[in-house]
């Protein structure tokens, strides 16, 4: 049977995943998603008081994402010749290390932008491994029949985590300062650390040969360029992560400037796209067939940038939100299904190194996080994120001929 069209065991509920490694993998992604939330809107406030610059905010957001455009490749065929939990324990513990770096310098009162930027570089790293390396190791710990729901459950996780990091980001930073929120992401990256140890699962890789990892990143491209479903899927993925994406750097420059809300006005709205990605992940879970895998994955960014269009545009703060709502659960639909369909696609001796290139589309993404800060800085954050999100609906209509071979 297809691996596209394997379906889950009868009799059981779609999100019941009997493997405790799949449970500890998916905690693992919900500590550092949790913590990438509580950071993104604390720093984007953070910055913005200090320097009053929208162009550096977004510029934070920008730099943990470089490292997927400049390494996704190369780590994604790294990882097929490496011990994946190794690998794990690795990223979490140089999170932890950064974390307490940064907690102390704030403690000291003598945290300046220059060390989030530093920070925020290293921490991407550690992030751009997260497809070739846990989330393959998901996939491998649960099979491809369970592939998809497995994502779901996953990407539930991030969701969960929009919806409750940007609040505790905000209150946070309004009740103890930036040294409360460094502290906290100490204590949660050790959890996650400890969980990481606690994995027992552990890949086979061949072993060495004389093929070079610039030659594997070669063969993974050819294989793209010979898949038309590949193809789609990644133009899409470029495509909402350069006009769609970026503009939850601005949702703290239009919460203080455009509706007038301080920092836990701005993490409570931050946190409505949350809510709507996890409704949208649990729909998912429960509900979407492969028949409608591409639905999904297009549909989601085709509301996405319909929703954060109106978001940028609405001066009203309850209707924003219901917006940023809406964005949520198109972003939910893409997010589980650009892993999920990649991963399927692919052969399974090159699925690491498929989803390095993944990361290395996700990675292009930088480019829209400084278009659109210094868009913001020269006709306001409002009428940047309006257009960017405006440009992304064209170019969705520019490219339909290759999103319909998914």
């Amino acid at each position: 049977m297809s691996e596209l069209t394997a379906v889950r065991p009868t009799g059981r509920p779609a999100w019941q995943i009997d493997s405790a490694d799949f449970w500890r993998l998916w905690f693992v992604g919900l500590v550092v998603f949790t913590v990438r939330w509580v950071e993104t809107v604390a720093v984007g406030v953070f910055v913005y008081q200090r320097t009053d610059s929208a162009f550096l905010v977004a510029m934070m957001t920008m730099l943990r994402l470089l490292p997927m455009g400049l390494f996704g490749a190369f780590l994604g065929a790294i990882a097929e010749r490496m011990e994946r939990r190794t690998t794990l324990v690795i990223v979490v513990a140089s999170m932890v290390v950064t974390s307490v770096t940064l907690a102390a310098l704030a403690h000291l009162h003598v945290l300046e932008v220059w060390h989030l930027a530093v920070a925020s570089f290293i921490n991407g790293i550690g992030w751009a491994t997260d497809n070739p390396v846990r989330r393959v190791m998901i996939g491998e710990v649960v099979g491809s029949a369970q592939m998809s729901t497995a994502m779901s459950v996953d990407v539930g996780a991030n969701n969960a985590s929009r919806m409750i990091g940007p609040t505790v980001g905000g209150l946070l930073l309004a009740s103890f300062g930036i040294a409360g929120v460094f502290t906290l992401s100490v204590v949660l990256y050790a959890i996650a650390l400890i969980a990481a140890c606690r994995v027992r699962y552990r890949n086979s890789f061949p072993p060495a040969t004389a093929e070079t990892v610039l030659a594997r990143i070669a063969e993974g491209l050819r294989l793209v360029r010979s898949d038309r479903r590949l193809i789609g899927v990644l133009t899409v993925t470029v495509i909402y992560n350069v006009f769609g994406w970026p503009f939850t750097s601005m949702v703290p420059v239009i919460g203080q400037d455009h509706l007038q809300l301080g920092p836990e006005g701005i993490g409570v709205l931050a946190s409505m796209d949350g809510i709507g990605a996890f409704v949208g992940a649990v729909l998912m879970a429960a509900f979407c067939k492969p028949a409608f895998y591409r639905r999904a994955y297009v549909g989601g960014v085709l509301l996405y940038m319909v929703m954060l269009t109106a978001f940028a545009l609405i001066p009203f703060p309850a209707v924003a939100g219901s917006a940023l709502l809406f964005t949520g659960l198109g972003g939910a639909g893409f997010s589980i299904m650009q892993a999920t369909l990649v991963y399927l696609s692919a052969p399974p001796e090159m699925r690491s190194r498929m989803l390095g290139v993944l990361s290395v589309c996700i990675g292009i993404g930088p480019v829209g996080f400084v278009a659109l800060g210094w868009l913001a800085d020269g006709i306001g954050a409002t009428w940047a994120t309006a257009a960017t999100g405006m440009t992304g609906l064209v170019m969705m209509l520019l490219t339909r001929r290759l999103w319909l071979a998914i």
